[in-house]
């Protein structure tokens, strides 16, 4: 009677193991199974090429393709038209699940601007590197009459002297006016009022 019991307790602690065992597994299958219609995986979608679109246009792309978008920077490049998207993140062509937020970098209508440092009576290498630190991409120098050899006298755009702190793109075609060391023979001449043969203003 005793080695009965005994082996109905063995059985039944085997039959309990394996039940254990058997819903163990079931949870795990279930879990794995909801987990796979969560994130629907093995579903993906391709992030489309609209690189060089406008926003507005880009937009359908995305949204054919069950994607969302934000623009979070831009750009200036002379390279791609105004307001054309320039970067995507996730890169393009990458597999991602549907209803991602596609991060965009546009390009910008226009390029930025910064002030126009002070730069008269600095040296012209100081004065150029002053512009360049600024971000400024054109600046041409330019010899004109002075006193003084190479020392800077002021910054010009487009025929019209620039005034120190006046904003300006960073693209525009600058020229750095600097003195050359040699007055003009009328400057001299209005600087030194006795050289110009008048003896009656020495008298």
């Amino acid at each position: 009677m005793k080695n009965i019991r005994n082996k109905l307790t063995r059985h039944m602690f085997a039959g309990h193991l394996l039940l254990v065992a058997l819903v163990s597994c079931l949870i795990i299958y279930v879990t794995l199974k909801w987990l796979d219609v969560y994130t629907l995986h093995n579903e993906a979608v391709i992030v489309p090429d609209v690189r060089g679109l406008q926003i507005e246009e880009a937009s359908r792309h995305l949204s054919a393709n069950g994607l969302r978008y934000n623009v979070i920077d831009s750009v200036f490049s002379r390279n791609v038209r105004p307001g054309a998207i320039v970067e995507l993140l996730p890169a393009v062509g990458s597999k991602v699940k549907e209803g991602r937020i596609i991060f965009i970098t546009v390009n910008a209508i226009s390029s930025q601007m910064a002030a126009i440092p002070g730069v008269m009576d600095l040296s012209f290498r100081q004065a150029y590197a002053l512009l360049k630190a600024r971000g400024f991409e054109s600046v041409e120098i330019e010899y004109i009459s002075g006193e003084y050899k190479d020392l800077a006298v002021g910054v010009e755009l487009r025929g019209r002297f620039l005034e120190e702190g006046e904003m300006v793109q960073l693209t525009a075609p600058l020229v750095l006016k600097v003195s050359n060391g040699q007055m003009e023979e009328m400057d001299v001449e209005s600087s030194h009022p006795g050289l110009n043969g008048d003896a009656e203003t020495w008298f």
